[in-house]
């Protein structure tokens, strides 16, 4: 059997806080209002999953988790803290560290295919309605028909003004195809394309499996994804990470309770996720949530209240650090009240009324125990990370990601042939046809234009190269990227 890892302390109140590694995958929650803390512990918990040998991915949104590639040191507030927690000899230590970005400039670019996105989160992204969504949803089962690949923003721009035009003869097939949808999908996707989220779609397209990376001496890598120019774009944000979540449970194999887990995932700003989402996908989230803890993955929510998440996501979180929670309104009081009544309640104090009182870097910790119930909370002082607290320079950065042994994967993007240029290929094909008819039509039948079975035939290819034995007939997409589910 695997070596089971020693408890993590988290925090020190009247005893030391530990989190199980065992008990890692069962979720997570860090709360507390801004300026409280919740970063610190973030990092605190990043690190000693790191540590054990435990690959994490985080966001960083305010730019300020760089640092831990180094060892720490340089915060006199670490120092101070490690003293009146008893740790005087506090050993600095760095992390192993792999930098995302979307926008390719301050890590590895990220990138995704329209086609594996599908149309329930690219529609999230877009802002669309619900009927713009059915139609976006028929442009997607159109291309999948005709076997058309749906690789960056320009091909499905191509596949809408191509609907759009053949409005009339789909419609018997596919159902309407409004122009007022279409002209709304297009629009869309400019405003995307203008903020640059574009960079984001193309290939090669991310292999999240590349998360689980450990370095020579075992430790996890800590995948950092720059979000502070992201984040300008909330729900491009939470739908990037919401897609990330997806292909994570799709690609991990079933792991049962295993030792420790095999990824730790740390959502930050956690209530963007359910901002505005449809009934449809918030159920598909919890679905994903309740599931990938079998497949040894933890993941942890970071948010200002626990209130900003669903009762049914809430519930799942075992392991729970709350700092403080400010009450200056009565709708502040009663989500205070709410959220102390979500912590195992502790004879020794009032939680609700604790809550309120915490100072920075304290916090109302409870973590589940070996039999997987929820201790009782403890008012604690969570321990200093190891890692440096100064953000890297923009030439440290550059090191970093140019050391990465990934880098060479993921840098250079790639434009192959797909919807785009086939489409285009076919509308230089339909200009010609009627000359050719016109020096033909006397005396020989008329004949498909020349051409498009060659087409067809590199279409199948190309979409066999991206779906191994599938022909183009169904462009697979994960369990969150369309309203059936397929994969």
């Amino acid at each position: 059997m695997p070596e089971t890892p020693e408890p993590i302390p988290v925090a020190k109140g009247t005893q030391v806080v530990n989190l199980l590694p065992g008990m890692a995958n069962r979720h997570g929650l860090i709360a507390g209002a801004t300026g409280t803390g919740k970063t610190v512990t973030l990092r605190v918990l990043a690190e000693n999953f790191s540590r054990i040998g435990v690959p994490v991915f985080m966001a960083d949104i305010k730019g300020d988790l760089s640092g831990m590639v180094y060892p720490g040191g340089d915060n006199p507030k670490i120092a101070e803290r490690a003293t009146e927690l008893g740790l005087p000899g506090l050993l600095p230590e760095g992390c192993p560290v792999t930098f995302w970005d979307v926008y390719g400039e301050s890590g590895l670019p990220v990138r995704t295919t329209v086609s594996e996105m599908g149309p329930l989160l690219l529609s999230r992204i877009l802002g669309l309605n619900d009927i713009q969504t059915d139609v976006l949803t028929i442009l997607y089962k159109i291309a999948d028909d005709q076997g058309l690949l749906l690789l960056d923003l320009k091909d499905l721009g191509a596949m809408a003004r191509y609907c759009g035009d053949h409005a009339k003869e789909l419609k018997t097939q596919y159902g309407n195809i409004s122009p007022a949808s279409i002209g709304a999908i297009q629009r869309s996707l400019l405003t995307l394309g203008q903020q640059g989220a574009d960079r984001f779609f193309g290939e090669p397209a991310l292999n999240v499996m590349d998360f689980t990376k450990t370095d020579a001496s075992g430790r996890g890598v800590v995948n950092i994804l720059a979000a502070d120019r992201l984040m300008q774009s909330p729900k491009v944000y939470s739908t990037l990470l919401l897609w990330l979540l997806s292909e994570l449970f799709e690609q991990f194999p079933e792991a049962g309770d295993p030792p420790k887990p095999k990824l730790v995932f740390f959502f930050d700003e956690a209530h963007l996720l359910f901002q505005d989402t449809p009934k449809a996908l918030e159920e598909r989230i919890t679905q994903v949530v309740r599931l990938i803890r079998s497949k040894g993955i933890g993941i942890y929510f970071v948010t200002q209240n626990p209130v900003d998440l669903p009762d049914q996501v809430l519930g799942q979180l075992g392991n729970r650090v709350h700092h403080a929670l400010r009450a200056f309104t009565p709708k502040d009081q009663k989500a205070v009240k709410l959220a102390a009544q979500t912590l195992r309640p502790n004879p020794a104090f009032d939680t609700a009324s604790v809550m309120t009182e915490l100072r920075i870097g304290e916090a109302l910790v409870s973590m589940l125990d070996v039999k997987g119930s929820p201790t009782v909370v403890e008012r604690a002082l969570i321990y200093p990370p190891h890692s440096r607290m100064t953000p890297l320079t923009p030439e440290e950065r550059s090191q970093v990601i140019g050391n990465s042994p990934l880098r060479a994967r993921y840098s250079e993007a790639v434009d192959r042939e797909s919807a785009y240029e086939l489409l285009k290929k076919k509308a230089g094909q339909a200009a010609v046809v009627p000359e050719t008819r016109a020096d033909t039509r006397k005396g020989q039948a008329k004949r498909p234009a020349s051409g498009t079975g060659d087409v067809i035939g590199s279409v199948a290819k190309s979409a066999a190269r991206a779906i191994g034995s599938q022909l183009g007939r169904e462009i697979i997409r994960g369990v969150l990227g369309s309203f059936s589910g397929k994969r």
